[in-house]
């Protein structure tokens, strides 16, 4: 049987026991609320299916939260005590560091060319693939049918709408109008979400190059600002509030909209709170493209055990398995066959809206090595743009400055 710690300090590393045995050290990310939907649950069986057909590996998952896994992970690779893999955010300073395997190293070609080509590409860094895609998802804009239909108001087409709707919500007496979540814990997906609908985003469409202090991004991060002045955003301010509090209010019934993945639709409905979802719209309507959100699976040289590795990813990336966990969060599966699988079963009808987004949304910039650090920088400095009195112009040169010496080391 597998051996799972939710808490247990990150000291090890993969190992051959005396008998012979390889011991995959694994560390992956917390995408349960409670210890019902854990993710512990879904390894702990992925775990034992695996080791009772390969009986000469075993496999040790570490369950982490997601503020903290990024940085637990780069701890133990700084202290040479890589794990095998790591189901993380990013991965590309790693490969960058010639620290991890190449996907073709490890995968089978068919378990390879499975994966959703957008998301291949997202992967790699100067061509090829080190990250492996294991989950996706896009983002919408939820509201609270109940509270829109008290207050008066029907789902926001532009900027002044959002805006006219959470001022109906607040005089209704709603806690948190809209929720604007620019803490720690996602910063940066809460930020590309509204620069998209304001015409910027991270990067130069033309030559890749980022953009963070355009003149469209200031001008969205000076209306977000005028909001929170408004008092519109709720009592916590926008940089002290992590997404996973404004989704738990949202499930409460005291947050009237906010951007969201498909997790929270299933959440949301489990409690009770009748749900509308669409396209977070641009200042005069349609943004140019929403947020596609990619988690990576990625795997350390530093043990030696690429083939025992690779046999447990192309286990992991049959069909039952990325639906498994895919229709557990009510998340996208990474593969052709299995997105193919979801769209066909009735059951997951409700994330036909989102599937469809993924195609044309826009990932981060996975693939630059900088992007750890200067995601870093967006969730440590972005929340001050839209304090009152602040100056989100001065806000985003800083990260923009950020960026360049974070390229300019590379």
């Amino acid at each position: 049987m597998a051996a799972l710690a939710l808490t247990a300090p990150l000291t090890g590393c993969g190992a051959t026991t005396a008998a012979g045995k390889v011991t995959l050290k694994v560390v992956a990310a917390e995408y349960g609320t409670n210890s019902e939907d854990s993710s512990k649950n879904y390894w702990e069986s992925l775990a034992s299916s695996f080791e009772a057909e390969h009986p000469g590996i075993k496999i040790d998952v570490y369950i982490r939260p997601w503020k903290t896994i990024d940085s637990d992970v780069a701890t133990m690779v700084k202290e040479g005590k890589a794990p095998d893999i790591a189901q993380i955010g990013s991965y590309s300073n790693y490969a960058k560091a010639d620290q991890l395997y190449a996907a073709d190293e490890l995968l089978s070609i068919p378990t390879q060319a499975n994966f959703l080509d957008q998301l291949s590409q997202a992967g790699e860094v100067n061509r090829i693939q080190y990250g492996m895609p294991f989950v996706a998802s896009t983002r919408l804009l939820f509201y609270n049918k109940d509270l829109f239909s008290k207050a008066g108001v029907s789902a926001p087409k532009n900027w002044d709408d959002i805006k006219s709707d959470a001022q109906a919500l607040k005089a209704q007496g709603v806690t948190t109008p809209l929720a604007v979540p620019l803490g720690t814990e996602e910063a940066q997906g809460e930020t590309l979400m509204w620069l998209l609908a304001g015409g910027g985003g991270y990067t130069d469409t033309a030559d890749g190059s980022y953009n963070i202090d355009s003149p469209a991004n200031v001008k969205t991060f000076t209306w977000l600002q005028g909001l929170v002045g408004a008092g519109l955003t709720g009592p916590v301010k926008p940089g002290d509030l992590d997404r996973a509090t404004a989704f738990k209010a949202f499930t409460s019934g005291q947050v009237g909209m906010l951007n969201g993945h498909p997790t929270l639709m299933k959440e949301a409905v489990k409690r009770g709170v009748k749900v509308g979802m669409v396209p977070l719209p641009g200042p005069n309507g349609g943004a140019k493209s929403s947020v596609g959100v990619a988690d990576w699976v990625m795997a350390f040289k530093q043990n030696g055990h690429r083939s025992e590795i690779g046999k447990f990813l192309n286990f992991a990336y049959e069909d039952k398995n990325v639906l498994d966990f895919a229709g557990q969060y009510d998340l996208l599966p990474v593969t052709y066959s299995a997105n193919e699988a979801m769209l066909a079963d009735p059951e997951h009808q409700d994330l036909k809206t989102f599937l469809t987004a993924l195609p044309d949304s826009e990932l981060f910039p996975y693939g630059k090595n900088s992007w750890s650090s200067v995601s870093e920088s967006f969730k440590k400095n972005i929340g001050k743009a839209v304090e009152p009195g602040a100056s989100p112009e001065a806000v985003l040169s800083q990260i923009a400055k950020d960026a360049s010496a974070a390229e300019a080391a590379e």
